[in-house]
């Protein structure tokens, strides 16, 4: 059986905290908070380009090619999520450019979390996990959260359940009083 590590994750409070500090390095900040309200991994934000990116009417989507999977995914996106992006550029151009993998770029990610008083060990990858709790915490419904992430199989999803401490609490609080 294989043991699951800790998921770090950010609460909305703290991600507000996050889009009022400044980070050295501006594209880092605009990734990762992309990256917290729409889920995607960093192969993902890191490869984004313009044609990627579309609008219908007033909404945004996303269509690409997950890295890790392969798989084709549509991906809907918030107004919000999508002021992270930016002007758009060419359509072959990346979104995010000069977003490199690099210690010293997770090392600005550390000294940012701690300029915003935030000293959980954060990791590019917490983003992710973030945007997996903050939806369950709304009310999102799992098959759909796991959709969003690009999960093929939901039992990858229902980690994020395991999570929820607001949840579990609701629930153990709804036990009818047995007391005489």
């Amino acid at each position: 059986k294989v043991v699951e590590g800790e998921r770090v994750y950010l609460t909305v409070e703290e991600l507000k905290l996050l889009v009022k500090t400044k980070c050295r390095y501006e594209v880092l900040k605009k990734a990762f908070l992309f990256a917290c309200l729409t889920g995607l991994r960093w192969s993902d934000i890191q490869k984004l380009v313009w044609s990627e990116v579309q609008k219908n009417d007033d909404e945004w989507r996303i269509t690409f090619h997950q890295k890790k999977t392969k798989g084709l995914q549509y991906l809907d996106i918030s107004v919000q999520a999508r002021e992270f992006l930016g002007e758009q550029g060419a359509l072959e151009e990346r979104v995010f450019t000069g977003l490199k993998y690099s210690s010293y770029m997770n090392v600005e990610l550390t000294k940012w979390m701690l300029k915003a008083g935030i000293t959980k060990d954060v990791t590019f990858h917490s983003s992710r996990h973030s945007f997996a709790v903050i939806q369950l915490d709304m009310g999102t419904e799992i098959f759909t959260l796991s959709k969003l992430l690009g999960h093929s199989e939901i039992k990858t999803t229902m980690i994020y359940s395991q999570i929820m401490d607001k949840k579990k609490k609701e629930a153990v609080n709804k036990m009818p009083n047995i007391s005489l």
